[in-house]
């Protein structure tokens, strides 16, 4: 589009420096759509017309694009801030500005031409550009020969976007950008521009100013409170971890031992206590990776480390979903973490939001000045529950944005896990709304329809480009086939967090012991379905928070008693089919409840009863790992048989876990707080059965009650079996008994 179309200058006029009046307010306005048209270079009959609109300069001249050689002086133009001037032949320029504060000498931003391909506004526009992050928001690039960086932003509502920084005295008027149609993508090439350089963008929408906006695909940012977008370096670590990604998906199999070491990064620790700077990358990779090896956990999952701009939110309102926060520093710092983390042998899990967004004026709320990532009904675009926006993933752009976000993750971090956080929320258009405050699907149903071909394109897409890697859902709905393929018609997630086993399992616990006999269904029901999905039991931050207390306060009885209970639940946790999941804290029972804006209370791990928790978790994640029972046929009934799942007076369970091989375990829970001589439990073998864990054990803080480490099998018909073991049953404890050889030592009690 020329000015002479877009203004109505008549054609066939005599060339002019000036421009139409309606094209030079608009430029002195920042109104003006199309920039391109009128400033830079222009090719009148073999000669050209330079225009640069340039606030607050007192003078510009025109230089050879390889050398200091003065072409021309461009003169002011018909209004302010406004330098014109022709030359007698087209030739490529560089522009030297003169400021009230000194010379820049650079090309001119108006003088390239349109930068993204044709392809890539095409799967822009579809919403299946799986690299958003190398194509739009800001990349560190060369055009021409000329470094700098190119700037790309979807807006297709906006009247006019322009690039704004310190670097232009955060002034719009000064790299207003070209608009690509159809698609709605705007770009502009500012070159010389530095890494580390902050920016937003302005934003005239179809009823004026907004505030002034972060980039959507920014790839680093400010540090909050600061809101700024932050030109980031090209992410060029070199990977060492090639040994870990070649058997990764082995290890993420429902035959694996999973166990999670949920962690806050910013409350984890912190540097001189409560009130001290939070830890970097580098801090955490010092720390936290031998911690985790230490304690024998498989993964670290974190809580979501897309920037966000309040700390509260524990980062699960983020707008920057291809940003590292700033808070931990850059983003190669993170690759150096995840990269740590695969040469000890951890993974790393990262908890992902595509189910909302906060309101923040800066972020992608009306984001051109009209519902862009968001439902524009707030009977479907705005969560009460947390004051948030849903993004509209019906639309196509929106879709692949939240796709590219998480491919981003997948494959420039090595992440090997995804935790979509919030997913019921998206499969019902009714979710935690009363009936007048939802809209139904188009055949008249509560399922969110958008949401579902969104979460089954994600799981299909992560399979087949990030091999290896997994989507897990925090989904607390009987909603069937979360965890089947999809092309069986589920959604296609690796695992689901078992949020009923955790409410019945943590109420059980809560209750008196004396009560338990009238509770007893609440540990033996979530057997019932344990094996309908690929289950991951979690004890997250969810359950240690907004009142409800540590992991430890929420045990009954003396101290004690809480001690033993916790040991007990800890015990039965681990021998339960299902992958694991621990939040940090948890694991050497942390009285308060816990606090994003401190660190944990390590001064706790003085008291022999806590270490003997910590060292418990330690023990019980070694177990896992070396007892392929415990985990090998997690996902199916065949690994799992009861003994006793029926004596309610006394709340004893037992139940046999087997490998794939016949290989068995014993695991029996006594919980009340007495000591039970004589148990009689059926085994399917004779022999010598050892004790391999005892959570009573004096090590663990426990009384010592056990079975000298372990007991021969009589033969007895017992449960169906035709042997029996006759046991001392620790008050509050948990046994594991395995058949072997008893000269292989002893272990507990």
């Amino acid at each position: 589009m020329t000015e002479s179309t877009l203004y109505g200058e008549p054609a066939g006029s005599d060339v002019s420096l000036d421009i139409h009046p309606d094209a030079a307010q608009a430029l002195v306005e920042a109104s003006h759509g199309d920039p391109f048209a009128v400033l830079g270079p222009h090719e009148v009959d073999n000669a050209m017309v330079v225009r640069a609109l340039l606030p607050g300069a007192l003078g510009v001249d025109l230089l050879a694009h390889d050398s200091d050689r003065v072409l021309g002086r461009l003169q002011p133009g018909q209004v302010p801030d406004l330098f014109v001037g022709r030359l007698d032949h087209v030739t490529p320029y560089r522009l030297r500005i003169r400021w009230p504060y000194g010379e820049e000498v650079r090309e001119d931003p108006y003088a390239f031409g349109a930068l993204l391909g044709e392809l890539d506004l095409y799967l822009i526009g579809e919403g299946n550009h799986r690299q958003l992050g190398h194509c739009l928001g800001a990349q560190v690039t060369s055009v021409d020969g000329v470094p700098g960086v190119r700037f790309a932003v979807w807006a297709p509502n906006a009247r006019r976007v322009s690039v704004v920084g310190a670097f232009c005295q955060w002034d719009g008027r000064r790299f207003p950008m070209r608009l690509r149609q159809p698609t709605g993508v705007w770009e502009i090439f500012i070159p010389r521009l530095a890494v580390g350089t902050v920016y937003k963008y302005e934003i005239l929408g179809p009823d004026g100013l907004l505030p002034l906006k972060a980039d959507p695909v920014a790839l680093a940012t400010q540090a909050p409170p600061q809101t700024g977008s932050v030109v980031a370096e090209p992410l060029q670590h070199e990977w060492r971890d090639e040994v870990w990604m070649a058997g990764r998906a082995e290890r993420h199999q429902g035959d694996a031992p999973i166990s999670v070491y949920e962690v806050h990064a910013a409350s984890w620790r912190r540097h001189g206590g409560d009130e001290g700077a939070l830890y970097t990358w580098q801090d955490l990779a010092e720390s936290l990776i031998p911690y985790v090896v230490e304690m024998g956990f498989t993964h670290i999952e974190l809580l979501p480390i897309m920037e966000h701009p309040f700390g509260g939110s524990w980062g699960y309102q983020p707008l920057s979903q291809f940003a590292p926060s700033g808070r931990f520093g850059s983003p190669g710092g993170f690759a150096v973490f995840v990269d740590a983390c695969h040469r000890a042998g951890i993974g790393v899990i990262l908890d992902w939001v595509p189910a909302h967004f906060p309101t923040d004026p800066h972020g992608l709320a009306r984001f051109d000045g009209t519902a862009l990532y968001e439902y524009q009904d707030p009977r479907e675009g705005f969560h009460q529950d947390w004051n948030t926006y849903i993004y509209n993933l019906g639309r196509h752009e929106v879709h692949g944005f939240m796709l590219a976000s998480a491919l981003h993750w997948l494959r420039e971090f090595h992440v090997d896990a995804l935790r979509v956080d919030a997913v019921a929320s998206m499969l019902y258009r009714n979710y935690s709304r009363r009936d007048g405050e939802w809209i139904a699907n188009i055949h008249g149903g509560q399922e969110n329809l958008e949401a579902i071909d969104f979460l089954t394109h994600l799981n299909s897409v992560v399979a087949e480009e990030a091999p290896g890697a997994l989507v897990i859902a925090e989904e607390s709905t009987a909603w069937p086939g979360v965890t089947r393929p999809t092309q069986e018609g589920g959604l296609g997630f690796g695992y689901k967090w078992n949020m009923g086993w955790m409410h019945d399992s943590l109420s059980y616990m809560s209750e008196d012991p004396l009560y338990r006999r009238y509770h007893h269904d609440a540990v033996t029901f979530g057997l019932v379905y344990a094996f309908s999905e690929h289950f991951m039991l979690p004890i997250s931050h969810d359950e240690v928070v907004h009142g409800k207390g540590s992991l430890i306060n929420k045990m009954p009885g003396d101290r004690w008693q809480q001690f033993a209970n916790l040991r007990a639940y800890l015990g039965f946790m681990w021998t339960h089919p299902g992958k694991k999941l621990l939040f940090m804290g948890c694991e050497f029972a942390q009285f308060r409840e816990w606090s994003h804006d401190r660190e944990l209370d390590w001064f706790l791990l003085g008291e022999p009863p806590h270490r003997g928790v910590q060292q418990l978790v330690g023990d019980l994640n070694r177990l896992y790992r070396e007892s392929p029972a415990l985990y090998e046929q997690d996902g199916v009934a065949q690994g799992f048989q009861w003994v006793v799942g029926d004596d309610s007076d006394n709340s004893v369970f037992a139940w046999l876990r087997w490998s794939r091989h016949g290989e068995p375990l014993l695991v029996v829970l006594n919980m009340l707080p007495q000591v039970l001589d004589g148990y009689e439990l059926g085994v399917p073998s004779g022999g010598w059965w050892r004790e391999v864990f005892n959570s009573d054990a004096g090590h663990y803080g426990g009384s010592d009650v056990g079975n000298q480490g372990g007991r021969q099998a009589l033969e007895l018909d017992r449960h169906g079996h035709p042997f029996a073991l006759r046991l001392r049953l620790p008050p509050l404890g948990v046994l594991v008994l395995a058949p072997g050889d008893r000269s292989q030592g002893e272990q507990g009690a």
